[in-house]
């Protein structure tokens, strides 16, 4: 196993089982690398160097007596939004944040997997923007392009694992923060049906759009990863039927009917997709037609589905920026969403909750003629780093919504979706392709998604050797 880089997260079981190597070498050498690449990439939050190798030597002591989980002794990284009991959950921001007294739903089931948590990956403030960048933190920047943001706001998680630190990562998506940063680094991002993996002790996080989900390098370890953090809490509002996810790789999707929908859903203001970005999007729309499959262009009705977000995604600000310890410490933007979300968290709200099941019988509906919808992850490849962190409220959203404005309706409807490398625009910026479907269809999703990853390949592609040097840009 080389030492430089991850290895995958299947491989890297199948190694422990095996007795090749120690889950203390893993996890030794996990650290040095996120040591060597912090002060570029700047992809952790949370680094626990000293509780991750006790972990590890646990865990090293349990496999020696024969012991078999299914992600015993392998290191991971979760986003710095969920609870890992004794650390402190800052989600962005500044200010003294009290050590979490119990771990988050998810991060239970990945440590009864046998995980070993190495730390807590940087995200934008309370989780709001496509990219990662903020005074509490300073910036995480792009393998692929360090002068370049890997996206938000699940980008410390991207970074972590497309860079090899780490073999995969848990991230959270409430408008894209799984696939958009996903399809910036080039990996699999896979955002689950809600309630999937529980948000607990947020039953509805951010009222119902916000799931958690996975960033791996390849199908298979981002459904090994999803499998091992499923499940829920006895509490949580939403409980899907269980799926194990895995067993879709590998297995034949059969004959699907795929739309290919290139039109931005509903938006207040203009968004105009890449052109380069349209043609890699077309391009895999042909692989899946020499797969076989039956490919036409067509969109879902979505009709102003942006209705039914915005008060969600507002209140749900305003909710969070009431518990940081100090406000003031809060963006003047944060400060702005939280005053509208505490205006729309009446009314407008409940009117947005009552809209999700007309949209999802409307949306559903579509269904009817075709399994699968094939659509950008986003309408341009990532941005330079500080490009949209500087700019005011307004200016920010215009830019958030030119660039971003395909992934967020499938967190209004609550359906899964998996972001897939699409390959790479202006000079080698990775950009990505959704793969979206009806309500628990994620093995269907997941069968598709390795079917193109089987003829592709784009897990042999690495970034450039480049992620200890100082920034560029």
């Amino acid at each position: 196993m080389t030492p430089d880089r991850a290895t995958g997260l299947v491989e890297t079981r199948r190694a422990l089982t095996d007795g090749e190597v120690t889950s203390r070498a893993l996890v030794e050498r996990t650290l040095a690398r996120i040591e060597a690449t912090q002060g570029t990439l700047n992809a952790f939050r949370i680094v626990r160097a000293e509780a991750a190798l006790a972990e590890a030597d646990a865990a090293d002591r349990e496999l020696a007596a024969g012991a078999r989980r299914p992600l015993l002794g392998v290191p991971v990284a979760v986003k710095d939004d969920m609870e890992v009991a004794g650390e402190p959950t800052a989600f962005g921001c500044r200010g003294d944040f009290p050590p979490a007294v119990a771990d988050a739903e998810a991060v239970r089931r990945l440590r009864a997997a046998g995980a070993v948590i190495v730390g807590k990956t940087n995200t934008c403030e309370l989780g709001q923007w496509p990219f990662t960048e903020g005074p509490a933190f300073g910036d995480t920047r792009n393998p692929w392009h360090t002068g370049h943001t890997p996206g938000g706001s699940s980008g410390g998680s991207a970074a972590a694992v497309a860079a090899g630190l780490v073999p995969a990562a848990l991230g959270s998506d409430g408008a894209g923060s799984v696939r958009i940063p996903a399809g910036w680094t080039h990996l699999i991002g896979i955002k689950p049906q809600r309630g999937r993996i529980s948000t607990w002790p947020r039953g509805e996080s951010f009222h119902g759009i916000t799931v958690n989900g996975t960033l791996a390098r390849t199908v298979a370890d981002a459904a090994l990863l999803l499998d091992a953090a499923s499940g829920n809490h006895h509490r949580d509002p939403h409980r899907p039927a269980a799926l194990t996810v895995a067993d879709a790789v590998g297995r034949d999707p059969g004959r699907l009917r795929v739309a290919l929908s290139l039109k931005p859903p509903f938006t207040a203001l203009p968004a105009r997709l890449h052109p380069q970005i349209r043609t890699r999007i077309v391009q895999l729309a042909d692989r899946l037609a020499a797969l076989g499959h039956e490919v036409e262009e067509a969109d879902p009705p979505y009709g102003q589905i942006g209705l039914a977000f915005l008060p969600r995604a507002t209140a749900g600000i305003a909710e969070r920026a009431r518990e940081v310890p100090d406000p003031a410490l809060l963006d003047p933007r944060t400060r702005g969403a939280a005053r509208l979300g505490r205006l729309l968290g009446g009314v407008p709200l409940r009117a947005a909750r009552r809209a999700e099941p007309v949209l999802q019988r409307r949306i559903g509906r579509f269904f009817a003629s075709y399994d699968v919808i094939l659509a950008p992850t986003t309408a341009a490849p990532p941005p330079l780093v500080g490009a949209l962190h500087g700019l005011g409220g307004t200016a920010l959203d215009r830019a958030m919504i030119a660039a971003c404005p395909y992934a967020w309706p499938w967190n209004v409807l609550g359906w899964p979706g998996v972001n897939v490398p699409a390959g790479f625009v202006d000079g080698g910026l990775p950009v990505g392709a959704q793969l979206l479907g009806p309500a628990g269809s994620e093995l269907r999703l997941v069968a598709l998604a390795a079917q193109l990853e089987s003829e592709l390949r784009w897990h042999e592609q690495w970034p450039p050797e480049r992620t200890a040097q100082a920034p560029v840009g």
